[in-house]
């Protein structure tokens, strides 16, 4: 099931595309939100796979409010001003509603979604491995070697339990490919893989590496998200 919410100021939007949702048997609506300060409560306290946001808003505006999250679930922008689709798309939103929004409008954009989310769930629990280029080879790296994974610069050093792995990309860039059921970003800099946490500890995460207790530091952005998947698994 895919949880959503709307996020618009106008009552009759509101009232729309929760008629229109209430049709998609794969689609819970889970909040309505009259502004962007009420959907970071939601975004706070709850999962959401998918936001369909108002550009035009008071207070923060539609693409401003993204910007600000860390985590950002699936967007459907909607809004009454064409003008403004090609900065949605930049935002990587998967499709752009134009208002009045027709009922078959609708479901091509969330046909995109369910079709994306299938994708990745399907991803996440069948591949366990990646290639990444090293030192002129593409070099095979299992998930459940990784210990963490560190940026510098525009490298990352992928730390495992035999050695380490030094590639030229992001940690945005890996981070998007990586499944998010086994890595969590951590700090700007550390992706750790979730099963080798070894503890918790004010503001640093223990991961055991080479026989050692290496510690990471936990990034104020992070933290609530860290400690959520900690609760979760709390006895």
């Amino acid at each position: 099931m895919i949880k959503a919410i709307i996020v618009d100021d106008e009552p009759l939007a509101l009232d729309v595309l929760e008629t229109y949702i209430e049709k998609i048997p794969e689609i819970e609506l889970v909040a309505k939100c009259e502004n962007a300060l009420e959907a970071n409560e939601v975004l706070k306290s709850m999962e959401v796979d998918l936001m369909f946001l108002d550009i035009q808003m008071p207070q923060l505006t539609g693409t401003e409010f993204l910007k600000t999250l860390t985590k950002q679930p699936k967007v459907i922008f909607t809004t009454a001003y064409p003008e403004f689709a090609l900065e949605g798309f930049e935002l990587n939103a998967v499709d752009y509603l134009l208002k009045p929004i027709s009922f078959e409008r609708f479901m091509t954009a969330t046909n995109k979604v369910t079709s994306q989310i299938d994708s990745s769930s399907s991803n996440d629990t069948k591949a366990s491995f990646f290639f990444v280029k090293s030192n002129k080879k593409l070099m095979k790296i299992l998930y459940e070697d990784i210990l963490y994974i560190e940026g510098l610069k525009d490298y990352v050093i992928i730390r495992t339990n035999t050695g380490r792995i030094i590639t030229l990309q992001t940690m945005k860039s890996l981070e998007a490919k990586l499944p998010s059921k086994l890595f969590k970003r951590i700090h700007r800099s550390y992706i750790v893989g979730i099963k080798k946490i070894n503890a918790v500890m004010g503001n640093m995460v223990e991961i055991i590496e080479k026989g050692e207790a290496k510690h990471l530091p936990i990034g104020k952005i992070y933290r609530d998200e860290l400690l959520d998947i900690v609760n979760k698994n709390r006895l």
